[in-house]
Formats: C-alpha cells, structure tokens, sequence
C-alpha cells in the first residue's frame, strides 16, 4: 500500500506558476510510474503527465511546454512545475503511483494508488 500527500495547489491569476508536490510512503524507486491527473467538474480524471522509473516523461498534448514532471528519488517526492496557467488547467489534481508486478497466474498486473487530490484554480 503505497501513500501519496499532495500539496502545492492554490488560486492563481492566468499566466501565473504554481509547483505541485507529491510524497510517497515508499521509496519511489520501486514504483513504475509516478503520474498526474486532473479532473474538472463534468469531466472524466486525464492524464496531465507521468514519469518512470527511467526517468522517461509523457505529457497530455495541452500542457506541453507549460507544465514539467520531475522527482527527487532521495526525498521519495514527485513535482509538477505548471508555467503559464490557464483557466481550463482548473481541476483537482491528483498524483497517482503505479507499480507493474507479475500475479500468480504469470500475468503482468498494474495496481494504482491514489492521493487524495488537491484543488487547482486558474482565475483572474
């Protein structure tokens, strides 16, 4: 069971920065991927970006260029820089972790954990 606190989220004008933060219960080397996710009221949870344990990044077509995944292994901490922020970035935010394991049948199994999302607010 993996635990993930969130903080970072705020108001903020458009065209402004916020830096979200993501700590986790393990060390994050062991997971696969660490990602983000947003949903908006009305909308179904995206993927904003995510992270592996390779350091390899993805990013949703909308915020490249804008927002930057990151990770300090030795603090267990994931960072989503979001730069030039716009009133559709408004959402909750939340980080997810991902770990890939081989079940009893021999079959490669994905499990989630969840943070419990923090609020994100792009309004002048």
């Amino acid at each position: 069971q993996v635990q993930l606190a969130e903080s970072g989220g705020g108001l903020v004008q458009p065209g402004g920065s916020l830096r979200l933060s993501c700590v986790a219960s393990e060390n994050i080397r062991s997971i696969n991927t660490m990602g983000w996710y947003r949903q908006a009221p009305g909308n179904e949870r995206e993927l904003v970006a995510n992270i592996t344990v390779r350091d390899i990044s993805n990013y949703a077509d909308s915020v490249k260029g804008r927002f930057t995944i990151a990770k300090d292994n030795a603090k267990n901490t994931v960072y989503l820089q979001m730069n030039d922020l716009k009133p559709e970035d408004t959402a909750v935010y939340y980080c997810n972790a991902q770990r890939e394991i081989i079940n009893t049948e021999l079959e490669i199994e994905k499990l989630d954990w969840w943070g419990q999302g923090t609020q994100v607010t792009v309004s002048s």
